[in-house]
């Protein structure tokens, strides 16, 4: 396997705080210098704690100012019938395309939050029991304001044949560092288009694509809401799926992609995009985040009812000739009838 995707197989974390999740990453057996037992019945958990051991957190939420340091704990608990060596990394985090909290591989060294945090580099654990872990996160006197994610894994490497095996199980760490925050998105790549109903009795839909950015340096969670306009009304679509409660890392995007319906072909349709943005985490007393809204307009032009008034028409124009010609019938069999008739003296 190429370094290259090796990382891209590395990368997949889900830092769920409680539960195990199995991350798989082959490579030839001889990059390896020796082999570890099994990993078939070897399960673990890793969740945040304090110096006693796990504290009942699901993520560990820091608030630190530059300069300033502060000793945090996971707890790696050893679910298996025997001891295990687990090797233990801190890295940066990152959000998926989807939402969803990963970290960078263990093999690529990390350049923001992950590199404030220093880990032993490996625990020994007894079959069933539960090891505390120091965390020790120092914020560098110079660090911008805002937040830095990353986290901590317990991981364990085996052999199974040709094939090494990964499996990395973290807990998720939101560091914020004090300062001046922003909290701030932009609504860009806004696209639309209109798709018609051939039901000349029934309204079409109108298809927008839009990328919200947060381009602040605070955690955010967006309200995304489209309304389309025609010169008879308007319809609105607002996102109902847990999709939108998912947050925006700082500098990170998700495109998103809505269909309004409701939307007659009367000409322009004009569509607006409104991101409502809330700060995501803990709460920034004084911290406003100003809802962004982008106009676009699609035209749709109603062929339908175009077609389905051709129609009436011919068919009333159909009407009005056989009417003519049954009238010019009757009218000449009346005079027909008339000639015929016998002359009175």
């Amino acid at each position: 396997m190429t370094t290259s995707r090796k990382r891209a197989a590395l990368a997949r974390l889900a830092a769920l705080p409680a539960l195990g999740v199995a991350l798989l990453v082959a490579t030839p057996s001889d990059a390896v210098a020796s082999a570890a037992p099994s990993g078939a019945d070897i399960t673990w958990s890793v969740v945040p704690a304090n110096a006693g051991g796990p504290d009942g957190r699901s993520v560990i939420d820091l608030e630190l100012a530059g300069g300033q340091q502060v000793v945090e704990h996971v707890a790696v608990i050893n679910r298996s019938t025997q001891p295990v060596d687990f090797a233990i990394d801190a890295n940066d985090g990152y959000l998926t395309s989807k939402g969803y909290f990963d970290m960078r591989p263990s093999d690529t060294a990390p350049t923001d939050g992950g590199s404030w945090i220093a880990v032993p580099e490996k625990v020994t654990i007894a079959a069933g029991a539960t090891s505390v872990v120091p965390v020790t996160v120092s914020i560098p006197q110079n660090a911008t304001p805002g937040d830095h994610p990353a986290g901590v894994t317990a991981s364990l490497e085996t052999v199974s044949g040709q094939v090494r095996v990964q499996n990395r199980v973290g807990v998720r760490l939101n560091i914020r560092v004090t300062g001046d925050f922003v909290a701030k998105v932009a609504v860009t790549d806004v696209r639309a288009g209109y798709t018609g109903s051939w039901n000349p009795f029934a309204a079409g839909s109108v298809e927008v694509t839009y990328t919200v950015a947060n381009v602040g340096n605070v955690r955010l969670v967006t309200d995304n809401r489209v309304l389309t306009s025609t010169f008879v009304g308007e319809s609105s679509w607002s996102d109902p799926s847990a999709a939108k409660a998912r947050e925006l890392m700082p500098g990170g995007s998700r495109t998103f992609v809505a269909r309004v319906p409701g939307a007659w072909p009367l000409g322009p349709v004009g569509t607006t995009v409104t991101a409502i943005p809330s700060p995501a985490g803990q709460p920034l007393p004084g911290v406003t985040a100003e809802r962004v809204a982008i106009d676009t307009t699609v035209w749709a032009l109603p062929w339908p009812q175009l077609g389905f008034l051709a129609l009436l028409v011919l068919a009333f124009l159909a009407i009005r000739l056989i009417a003519a010609r049954r009238r010019r019938r009757i009218e000449e069999l009346i005079m027909l009838a008339a000639r015929g008739a016998p002359q009175q003296a």
